[in-house]
């Protein structure tokens, strides 16, 4: 299923936010997170909201890649934030036929550079990405590990395509 736009924790153990400053990052995942009820200057509205997920280059101490977050409007107007965080990561804007419809799934596995600024609140300290940038040229990619997309730990209820003898998709049903 694409994910079009148009114009961690909780087992109680403590968490580590990833560490503050610009740091090389892989896209491992879009959550499609459906219709949620905002409230925005008082105003109570639904929007529909989207999770992007991130691994950085450097790894915890148990040895896996910090993940870090962002929720974004599912949207592509002028003003919205998923659009800026965008053009800034590809280094270009939206030409009219991407802003009719850009299948954000396609981010996964593309690298960048984000820049993280910790926000302290009560005891906690959370990560926060403040812009995305494209990689410099020239910079070898990471790939993302260690992680199983959001779609993949639930059961698809979409019924299955056909299959070969070896469980490969037949060639006339495969989506690209």
């Amino acid at each position: 299923m694409a994910i079009m736009a148009s114009a961690g924790g909780g087992d109680g153990k403590a968490f580590a936010p990833a560490p503050a400053g610009v740091h090389q990052a892989v896209c491992v995942d879009v959550v499609d997170l459906g219709i949620l009820d905002v409230i925005w200057q008082g105003l109570s509205k639904q929007q529909h909201k989207i999770n992007v997920a991130w691994q950085i280059a450097e790894d915890r101490d148990d040895g896996k890649p910090f993940l870090v977050f962002k929720r974004y409007t599912l949207s592509l107007h002028e003003k919205a934030g998923l659009r800026k965080d965008l053009e800034s990561w590809r280094g270009k804007q939206f030409t009219r036929d991407e802003e009719l419809g850009f299948d954000i799934e396609r981010l996964i596995g593309v690298n960048c550079l984000l820049n993280i600024t910790h926000n302290q609140v009560g005891d906690k300290t959370y990560a926060n990405i403040v812009s995305i940038m494209p990689l410099v040229k020239g910079m070898p990619v990471i790939v993302g590990r260690d992680y199983t997309r959001k779609v993949d730990r639930q059961p698809d209820p979409a019924p299955l395509l056909p299959r070969d003898e070896a469980g490969v998709p037949t060639e006339d049903e495969i989506p690209f």
